[in-house]
């Protein structure tokens, strides 16, 4: 066997210039920048196996989606034991988690009573939307809420309630900006309170997650239902849902707009289609009432530094009988209900989905806790910013409820599916073509300029040890000193993190340049490699 030294891509000198792309970190050379996107990303870059976009050219090689362990029992429930409780009709997950020193916290927001000691009444008489709730875990699956003392309800501050300047709310997300120099504004939220009129959005930052300041004004004063908030390549974008027209000033369904601000103090007027399904080809069958596949609540995504991953509701829309239920026929309590499709994006605007349609994570695979004798369908909630990487494991948290009227079996709850970290899907030899197997198959990069510090590769991948590595320039001509016999490879067979070493010895050579990277496949009998995501690091 030959001896490997580890990839590290190290330079001693480099001409700093800028190119007018990516900001101060790619002018000063001390980070990746992908020239096809403009984005920059300093220490990590992330090529996931179900971005065809940062691995666009594939010979004899397919996409293999994962599948999510589910934990079929809620991590959050109601407190339904205490009619004088914010959440005791349900605790939605329109909302956020994030692990910090080993500390996880959650923001959600309740439903609860208007009045106590109720008997049946009108859902819209008896219920209140918000306030936004609070909840903490040390092992992000056992979760208590601590009495906060900020909020009275019902006569009582004993609560999780955080103090906000709304009176509705309807949902909540929270980031974490380690870039912010104030440390009292490291946390960030958007949450969706009512104006009176509509559902706007409001910001608020702290510097613990749980004393907020909240902005005096609005950041819109505009409808929009919001599904999560990130920040990426310096711009800060909430998803959202809006029905808004259609091509041809039609009626639309529900569909996935994004907002932005540079400075999260003001938002820019107008959105962008953040991710939009088709309408039907007839115009008079379009509209949030009609009887079609919708996006419900906009797009709910986590950054991950020169990529964003997250999920859309596929709602399946299915209007109720507006003669019986009158105002809220429309609706369609007891037969709505939701999936949720898994998209991708490279400039944290526009999103794709790797398998167009499919519901990543099926209802039908993690129902909401049934009422006995019932079978109303369940409607998943987006994880909004509950998407986080902890350890070895890619957690997911979601909401889900079941649809039905309040004291019909109507609740809330938030829910949980983990995958090994990053796994969100993997790249695989097609399994045969023209009736002969596939032994062979290869991916290459998009263009990536390596930072002047140096780089090491690793392999999200099993059977690593099938898998090579080449390098060429931005016009796909492979380099010698990196190809062919001095190939890079690794001596793992399977993991998370599979470094990948060069006979030749280190890439000193190649730190500052663009170039691309050519994955080799080769199937060996029944052992076939599957490729979850390259990862580039600085040392």
């Amino acid at each position: 066997m030959k001896k490997h030294l580890a990839v590290i891509l190290t330079t001693t000198a480099l001409t700093l210039a800028s190119n007018g792309h990516g900001g101060d970190t790619e002018a000063a050379g001390n980070a990746f920048y992908f020239p096809s996107t403009g984005v920059s990303v300093p220490k990590q870059a992330l090529l996931l196996g179900i971005d065809d976009y940062l691995l666009p050219l594939r010979e004899n090689i397919g996409t293999y989606l994962s599948t999510p362990t589910y934990r079929q029992e809620p991590v959050l429930s109601p407190s339904k034991a205490d009619a004088t409780a914010p959440d005791s009709v349900a605790s939605h997950f329109y909302g956020g988690v994030v692990e910090r020193n080993g500390k996880y916290q959650m923001w959600y927001y309740a439903v609860g009573l208007t009045e106590l000691g109720d008997t049946y009444k009108p859902l819209v008489k008896n219920l209140h939307a918000g306030p936004v709730c609070y909840a903490e875990s040390t092992d992000g699956i056992n979760w208590t809420k601590p009495n906060l003392g900020q909020l009275e309800i019902h006569g009582s501050k004993d609560n999780n309630a955080i103090a906000l300047p709304d009176q509705q709310i309807e949902g909540v997300h929270v980031m974490i900006d380690e870039d912010d120099p104030d440390p009292k504004r490291r946390y960030k939220m958007v949450y969706n309170p009512h104006n009176g009129t509509t559902w706007v959005i409001r910001t608020a930052t702290s510097a613990d997650g749980i004393h907020w300041q909240a902005a005096d004004d609005f950041g819109i004063d505009q409808f929009l239902e919001t599904a999560g908030v990130y920040k990426f390549n310096d711009l800060f974008v909430v998803n959202g849902q809006r029905i808004t027209f259609s091509d041809g000033g039609h009626l639309s369904g529900r569909q996935g707009r994004a907002i932005m601000s540079t400075d999260f103090d003001h938002w820019l007027p107008g959105d962008t289609g953040a991710f939009l399904l088709d309408e039907p080809a007839n115009p008079a069958d379009r509209g949030h009432t009609k009887p079609y596949d919708q996006v419900h609540l906009g797009v709910g995504a986590q950054s991950f530094g020169n990529v964003v991953v997250g999920f859309y509701g596929l709602w399946h829309n299915v209007p109720g009988d507006e003669d019986s239920q009158k105002r809220w026929g429309w609706f369609g309590y007891g037969k709505i209900s939701c999936d949720l499709g898994l998209v991708i994006s490279n400039d944290g605007l526009h999103f794709r989905e790797p398998d167009k349609g499919r519901a990543y994570i099926s209802r039908l695979d993690t129902p909401a806790t049934p009422m006995p004798g019932k079978n109303y369908p369940t409607v998943l909630a987006q994880s909004g910013n509950g998407i986080l990487n902890v350890g070895d494991k890619t957690l997911i948290y979601f909401g889900r409820w079941l649809n039905a009227e309040y004291n019909q079996g109507y609740r809330g709850e938030v829910a949980m599916a983990t995958l090994p970290r990053d796994r969100w899907g993997a790249l695989g030899l097609y399994p045969s073509k023209v009736d002969k197997p596939v032994m062979s198959g290869s991916v290459w990069s998009a263009p990536v300029k390596l930072p002047a510090e140096g780089c090491e590769i690793y392999l999200n991948a099993d059977h690593a040890d099938l898998l090579s590595v080449e390098i060429s320039d931005a016009k796909f001509k492979l380099l010698a000193d990196y190809a062919g016999e001095q190939s890079g490879a690794s001596e793992s067979a399977n993991g998370l993190d599979c470094a990948v070493k060069f006979s030749q010895g280190t890439l000193a050579g190649l730190g500052g340049q663009t170039v691309r990277f050519k994955i080799n496949f080769t199937r060996d009998g029944d052992r076939d490699p599957r490729l979850f995501a390259v990862t580039l690091r600085t040392p």
